[in-house]
């Protein structure tokens, strides 16, 4: 069956991500998958890592350079007006969503952004042949809320062989190449609104012996590097876009993500992939992936709060290794990619 990922991303985010590591999987499985990205340079590492796997790639400047000859087409865009677009090229499309579907901010900022995405986002999944998504939470939040019928959850995978704990000495010559020392508290997340970078650089304030490493580009970054020199906080170090992080993961102690809004966070599989102990939020979308004082703890988005759970987290790496046999229970990429090709062919035949 071919099958054709498309999508609208000129850099590379985590749906690009998701691309790369489960299309050359579904090849395996007995697919023709098959990708197409606008011809940008923010994109290319993907097209070249999937053209290198054996997967072609189409590098479109316009929509009606793709062929049509596809049993399905799959879909990623960050743009509402991309489903518009390619569901006039492709009437029988399927959005694959990794969307934030609601963000969950304060004073009502919450049902603001859910009239938002059911104005902007909501009728071209409804239009669509069938929508997936990459949490059970944002399948039930589809139908229940959006009247989307068709949605099926296709929980995400991490490469648990190159996201993995520290081998023995490992940690201690990675800390010594970063020259790190005493706890250290990794933040991998984008610089925008939703992550809570502020709430990130106060508890940051509640722990000055504890070193936090904030990974991540985006719109905010400025602001927040700003925010760190007026509270004058040297223990929070800001490294960017980064291709060294399953090195980061091993060299941590914990995790931290007070973030506001996900669909399935690929960042916290990892970090739980890489035996680290995970510090969240209590939005929906984290409580799927792990469960308080098991692999880590879902607590309230305030300093005090986040910055009592990570003592707790630092003194217990137990947390760390219950949350690596949960991600190898149910989150590796070959159980993700199977998932995937049975709805894919659950979706042809229906």
């Amino acid at each position: 069956m071919r099958v054709l990922f498309l999508t609208d991303a000129l850099t590379i985010g985590g749906s690009e991500i998701y691309l790369r590591e489960m299309l050359p999987r579904l090849r395996g499985l007995g697919l023709r998958p098959e990708a197409a990205l606008p011809s940008a340079p923010g994109n290319l590492s993907i097209r070249q890592s999937l053209a290198q796997a054996g997967v072609p790639v189409y590098a479109y400047t316009h929509l009606n350079e793709l062929p049509r000859n596809f049993d399905l087409v799959v879909a990623s865009a960050w743009y509402p007006q991309s489903y518009r677009a390619f569901q006039k090229h492709f009437p029988s499309l399927i959005p694959l969503v990794h969307d934030q579907i609601e963000i969950f901010y304060p004073l009502g900022g919450r049902y603001l952004y859910r009239l938002g995405y059911r104005l902007l986002q909501v009728p071209n999944l409804r239009r669509a042949r069938a929508v997936i998504t990459v949490s059970h939470w944002a399948a039930h939040c589809l139908k229940d809320v959006h009247g989307v019928k068709q949605v099926y959850p296709v929980p995400n995978g991490v490469d648990t062989n190159r996201f993995r704990p520290p081998l023995p000495k490992e940690k201690e010559f990675l800390r010594a190449r970063y020259n790190l020392q005493g706890p250290v508290v990794l933040v991998p997340a984008r610089m925008s609104p939703e992550k809570n970078h502020l709430t990130v650089l106060m508890t940051a304030r509640l722990l000055p012996k504890v070193t936090f490493l904030l990974v991540g580009t985006g719109e905010l970054l400025q602001l927040w590097r700003g925010v760190a020199r007026i509270l004058n906080l040297p223990n929070v170090f800001f490294l960017g876009r980064r291709e060294d992080m399953p090195e980061l993961y091993r060299v941590a102690d914990a995790m931290l993500l007070p973030t506001l809004g996900e669909n399935q966070s690929l960042a916290t599989l990892e970090a739980m992939a890489s035996g680290l102990p995970v510090v969240t939020s209590r939005i929906p979308a984290q409580k799927e992936l792990l469960e308080n004082g098991i692999e880590g703890f879902t607590v309230p988005t305030s300093p005090w709060h986040l910055a009592h759970a990570l003592i707790k987290a630092l003194a217990n790496p137990e947390l760390g290794a219950n949350g690596r046999k949960r991600v190898l229970r149910e989150h590796s990429l070959p159980e993700a990619a199977a998932r995937l090709r049975n709805v894919l062919l659950e979706i042809a035949h229906a």
